[in-house]
């Protein structure tokens, strides 16, 4: 399944060229995937409760057209990977039908240490295998 997470480039994001940071994109995909965790069910307050965290290990980005104040865009994603103790994600951000950047972002579960570590059965939902 693809989840859509709808947002507006508010003025502040952009830099000096006129369009939108590059590193503001992060931020983007980011707001998306907490949106997806909370629609499939994963509560992050719950998690970190139980002793555990999703945390990023790895984002890969192309970025494809600039962005500018004012621009509605969505970001789609989907999971695309899962493994024992974590997942890709695939992450789309569209403006109307043009890609605008396209990521894929590898996540793990880790315990209370910081250590890799398969999620509890709870959190362990279907919805993040692809």
């Amino acid at each position: 399944m693809e989840y859509e997470c709808n947002l507006t480039v508010r003025s502040y994001e952009c830099d000096s060229y006129g369009h939108v940071n590059n590193a503001v994109y992060l931020h983007y995909l980011e707001l998306a995937r907490h949106t997806y965790l909370r629609d499939v069910g994963i509560s992050l307050d719950e998690l970190r409760a139980a002793g555990y965290a999703l945390v990023v290990a790895r984002v890969a980005i192309d970025y494809r057209l600039p962005c500018r104040t004012d621009d509605v865009l969505s970001v789609r994603t989907r999971a695309i990977r899962k493994t024992r103790i974590g997942g890709v994600l695939q992450q789309r951000i569209m403006r109307g039908e043009q890609l605008v950047a396209d990521a894929e972002v590898t996540w793990v579960s880790i315990d209370a240490r910081g250590r890799p570590a398969r999620l509890p059965p709870a959190f362990d939902k279907e919805s993040l295998a692809p």
